[in-house]
């Protein structure tokens, strides 16, 4: 594990005028773990489209049938299941891998934190945030595009932690390559747990993998690791398997989901596609497509352990015709999220799409309209686990640090949209309307004062001041206010506390496992 930069006090620096009071206001506001929903969903199908997607997913699974690729164990699964196994191919009666689903897999189910305060309520009408996911590179104002490093790593842990709209730490936010890659698991899934008290996602890249990401939350939830009630696990993890689009599952993702599956942690079934190169240029293919795959991933999930958490998953964007290169924002990669979020609903089980994805290279408008034409359907569809929320750049190859603070202001306008309109007496304000009169001002009177540090969503980057401020001010444009943002947050950051028996125990066992075994980068 490594230090925590010296160029990033922890310590939190002296500030005052509207910067400390703003700061005061969110470190004294109340934990929000995850987000209740009170508006409608949008749905962009009714109940013939939505059967005939559904239909078509069944077709795929019976006629063309889904591989399971280097892994005997799999296809034993499949084959006393009653599937149809043709060496690696497996093909499903129509309906089968929905019934097995449907028997029992949960419809919700609560991630736990560390912090209890902090466990998020995962289906249903509930959406929680997570950051960006799996980005080689890092970028910043300051040094440009590099490849990351561990620090960067356990610097976007504490941004998470420090931003109120984003509920779960996340998974490999970005790959701290300065480590080798049979290793730093270890210093991944450790950081999440000593930087953050938030909940977190396990790593995936290898079976041994997930089998030490599990041996590591046993040490830090120790007796409370067991549900007394239920006499499981507790679901402490919730990580991403890949369906290897199309119609495919490789032995790498199949062997961290039967561990994970096994220890009753949720597994997030993903197909990850670029239509047009993984999939039908079409909408309607590309749902179905995506459908097929993620039941045979979620049916085998059940197989292996009967109740077993799992999430519905869609990753589906376009590609450019022209050049191949992958694009965000689009229209068509929307109306297949919002046809997910139905068919995940129509299932039964939770949901996970959407995010603030761009292909741009740099926090620019580029950047700004292609994340909001994600996010904004994101929220409006019902997605329940949001990857990618913040930092997305260059297609997922880059996490940015300016994006990331830019990214997590715009999750807190979409955390207020959904929670609906407040027809209480007080969102009603009959009484300010009354005391105002016509020809006044509501400025002065009591229910606007009563209300005004609430009332409206507040922005920590935007600036909405006048011309000569802002020039008064250093006239910086939004990026720059990002790069002070974070770093500020950085300077502010402090360590949520730990037990120090556990982080011992933790750190020993991280000692041990390095020692056994090489280094490689394989």
């Amino acid at each position: 594990m490594s230090q925590p930069d010296a160029s990033a006090p922890t310590r939190r620096s002296r500030r005052g005028g509207s910067a400390a009071r703003r700061a005061a206001a969110e470190t004294s506001a109340p934990i929000v773990p995850y987000i209740t929903r009170n508006i409608p969903y949008y749905e962009v199908l009714d109940e013939e489209g939505l059967s005939l997607i559904e239909s078509n997913a069944d077709t795929l699974l019976e006629e063309i049938g889904i591989e399971f690729r280097d892994d005997p164990e799999a296809l034993q699964i499949w084959k006393d299941a009653g599937a149809e196994v043709d060496g690696e191919r497996v093909r499903f009666p129509r309906g089968m891998c929905r019934q097995i689903i449907q028997t029992s897999a949960p419809r919700e189910y609560t991630h736990h934190a560390r912090n209890p305060e902090r466990s998020v309520r995962i289906g249903g009408k509930h959406t929680a945030f997570a950051p960006g996911y799996g980005s080689p590179f890092v970028y910043d104002q300051d040094q440009g595009r590099r490849y990351a490093t561990l620090q960067d790593f356990e610097n976007l842990i504490k941004l998470t932690y420090l931003s109120p709209s984003l509920h779960i730490s996340g998974g490999t936010i970005c790959e701290p390559v300065d480590l080798p890659v049979n290793k730093r698991h270890f210093d991944m899934i450790y950081s999440h747990i000593k930087y953050s008290d938030k909940c977190f996602m396990g790593s995936v890249t290898a079976p041994e993998r997930a089998e030490d990401t599990i041996e590591m939350v046993k040490i830090l939830f120790g007796d409370d690791y067991i549900d007394p009630e239920s006499g499981r696990p507790k679901t402490v993890t919730t990580s991403l398997i890949n369906a290897n689009s199309p119609m495919t599952f490789d032995a790498t993702m199949l062997g961290a989901a039967k561990v994970y599956a096994r220890n009753n942690q949720a597994c997030i079934i993903t197909p990850f596609i670029l239509a047009g190169a993984m999939s039908p240029v079409t909408v309607a293919g590309t749902a179905a497509q995506t459908l097929a795959e993620a039941l045979a991933g979620m049916a085998f999930v059940q197989l292996v352990n009967p109740g077993a958490p799992v999430v519905l998953g869609s990753f589906a964007s376009s590609i450019s015709m022209q050049s191949g290169a992958p694009t965000f924002g689009t229209p068509e990669p929307a109306l297949v999220l919002y046809i997910m979020a139905a068919l995940a609903r129509r299932l039964g089980v939770p949901f996970r799409s959407g995010g603030s994805l761009s292909a741009s290279k740099l926090a620019d408008a580029q950047a700004a309209y292609e994340s909001v034409n994600t996010l904004l359907p994101t929220a409006l569809a019902g997605v329940n686990f949001v990857l990618h929320t913040t930092g997305w750049l260059e297609g997922g190859l880059t996490m940015g640090y300016e994006k990331f603070v830019m990214d997590a202001d715009q999750a807190g306008m979409m955390e207020v949209m959904l929670k609906g309109v407040d027809l209480s007496e007080n969102g009603q304000a009959l009484d300010a309307i009354r005391e105002v009169g016509p020809g006044n001002h509501f400025l002065g009177c009591s229910h606007t004062q009563a209300n005004f540090k609430t009332a409206f969503y507040r922005s920590p980057l935007a600036d909405n001041n006048s011309f000569e401020q802002w020039v008064s001010e250093g006239g910086k444009d939004q990026v720059q206010r990002a790069n002070q943002r974070w770093k500020q947050m950085l300077a502010d950051y402090q360590t949520p506390a730990l037990d120090p028996a556990v982080d011992e125990a933790l750190c020993d066992y991280i000692a041990r496992r390095k020692e056994s075994f090489p280094d490689s980068n394989v």
